[in-house]
């Protein structure tokens, strides 16, 4: 799956908004800004590499025509860009989301229009599903290995750099005390990095389902 890159997943979100609200989710995001605490929810997703909501007003889109006499499509709304980065699965991405931050994500997509509030979550993921493009080319520097990796990885060089001075001091029994206790607190940052298997049958089942459902209901306003 092209939204997926070593252990983590990247997706993108597009939902209109009608103009005459544009200004009010843009007043939203300045009290945000103002407002750090709202978001305090998300300090603890340490699944999350990066998150960004940017708007997109009709009129500042791209000429993808370079200059051709049809220009640039004449859109009757604004949009709402959601870009986000994490590990784990989609289901446990927006579960996690949508407990730590409820509130937050109601006052980011406000003025999207049909957004149905993040509760319950079974809609919010229904609308988040329906407005997502799929990834066509995601690049991830370190594919096996998740944020946690990484951090950890980070903490054992901190501490092999610490052994490495102790031992050039030549003192045995002071290096033999500090191994022991650099070994014993980092017991659980020495595991391997590598690709995660899938978070269960049941999830991989219900991101088919999903897709399925997405696929025919587009495919039902087509016709």
């Amino acid at each position: 799956m092209s939204n997926i890159a070593g252990k983590a997943y990247g997706m993108n979100v597009l939902t209109p908004m009608r103009p005459s609200l544009t200004w009010l989710q843009v007043l939203i995001f300045m009290a945000a800004r103002a407002m750090p605490s709202r978001l305090s929810g998300l300090l603890g997703l340490k699944l999350i590499h990066f998150a960004r909501w940017v708007i997109i007003r009709r009129n500042q889109w791209p000429d993808p025509t370079l200059g051709a006499p049809q220009g640039l499509p004449a859109l009757e709304n604004d949009y709402m860009l959601f870009l986000s980065n994490f590990n784990g699965t989609w289901d446990q991405y927006i579960d996690a989301f949508a407990d730590g931050i409820p509130s937050g994500l109601d006052m980011f997509w406000y003025a999207s229009t049909k957004y149905p509030h993040s509760i319950p979550i079974s809609s919010f993921k229904a609308y988040i599903g329906t407005n997502q493009i799929q990834t066509a080319y995601y690049y991830n520097a370190t594919p096996g290995a998740a944020q946690r990796d990484i951090k950890a990885a980070l903490r054992v060089r901190e501490a092999v750099l610490d052994l490495a001075e102790i031992h050039r001091g030549g003192n045995v029994e002071a290096f033999a005390v500090a191994w022991r206790a650099a070994t014993a607190k980092l017991a659980n940052s020495l595991a391997s990095p590598g690709y995660a298997p899938i978070a269960s049958i049941a999830t991989r089942s219900a991101d088919a389902a999903r897709r399925e459902f997405i696929d025919a209901l587009a495919a039902k306003r087509g016709s």
